[in-house]
């Protein structure tokens, strides 16, 4: 692992020198507790991002539990797996999702790359660096829960949107995330998404909840992104397999989704270091 980071280090400081003007902004997608709507809030951001003319690329990274296929009625080939074990090329397991999403299916990821030598993790990175060049914005649906493999996404990445119900145990399942990254990820921006809400009074109360401990214990801010009435159409667009922002686009879910989308484009710049520094804070943990 010792190699690894300090090759790691050589592809963030290469990378640097080159100057590459874009760099994709990477957002890991997760929550406190299983259930909360974590991976369609993923999705159907995705599919409004795109939408909106930008290029996204939605990663499943999470190994235990994947699921977007499954959410989106398609079969996966192949995995990311397979790119950092060097059998297929990163083209090769690239899906093409709706409205124009590129998607990658997780399968054991992380796994195969903790035993990679220096010269392959050396290849496969520079493989995933051509994400960035053809993306506006990569979004990782990473795992619920604060297990090491969850952590590791959170703590390597930029942006995190933080899901949560209007429920106490959510809640402070929530609050346990958002008080792991606030001590070791201190310069992530965080964003609470509050799902299934009777009504926005019931997401804002949630928000200032959540914003108030974490200052008054965490010293940390957090960014409300918005709220997500609970909608009959979402299980309904479950259990067809299709994203509920295509099959029903004029739903209160869907019109939700669609304010996050705009909100996330209209914030000022947030600098990105891009995928090969995300590696390497991944791997360096």
């Amino acid at each position: 692992m010792r190699d690894q980071a300090e090759r790691l280090r050589e592809l963030v400081n290469s990378q640097n020198q080159k100057g590459n003007p874009h760099k994709a902004r990477i957002i890991a997608v997760t929550s406190g507790k299983g259930g909360v709507g974590k991976t369609n809030l993923s999705v159907n951001l995705s599919i409004c991002l795109s939408k909106m003319g930008q290029n996204v690329t939605l990663i499943d990274t999470d190994l235990g539990l994947a699921n977007i296929d499954l959410m989106l009625g398609i079969i996966p080939q192949y995995h990311l797996g397979h790119v950092f074990s060097g059998e297929q090329e990163l083209a090769d397991v690239i899906m093409d999702g709706p409205a124009g999403v590129k998607i990658i299916a997780g399968g054991s990821g992380l796994q195969v790359l903790a035993d990679l030598s220096s010269w392959q993790l050396d290849s496969c990175i520079n493989r995933l660096i051509t994400l960035e060049e053809n993306n506006d914005f990569i979004i990782f649906d990473t795992g619920a829960g604060i297990s090491n493999k969850v952590v590791r996404f959170l703590l390597a990445a930029e942006e995190i949107i933080v899901v949560t119900i209007p429920e106490p145990t959510s809640i402070a399942d929530a609050y346990g995330v958002i008080k792991i990254i606030s001590k070791d990820n201190p310069n992530a921006k965080i964003y609470v998404a509050v799902n299934m809400v009777r009504n926005d009074e019931e997401g804002e109360q949630v928000v200032e909840r959540l914003q108030m401990v974490a200052e008054k214990f965490l010293h940390f801010p957090l960014e409300p992104l918005g709220y997500i009435q609970y909608d009959s159409n979402v299980p309904k667009a479950v259990k067809q397999q299709q994203p509920f922002s295509l099959t029903h686009p004029n739903s209160k879910a869907s019109q939700s989704i669609k304010q996050m989308a705009q909100y996330l484009l209209a914030l000022p710049q947030h600098p990105s270091r891009g995928l090969t520094s995300f590696f390497h804070k991944l791997f360096s943990w």
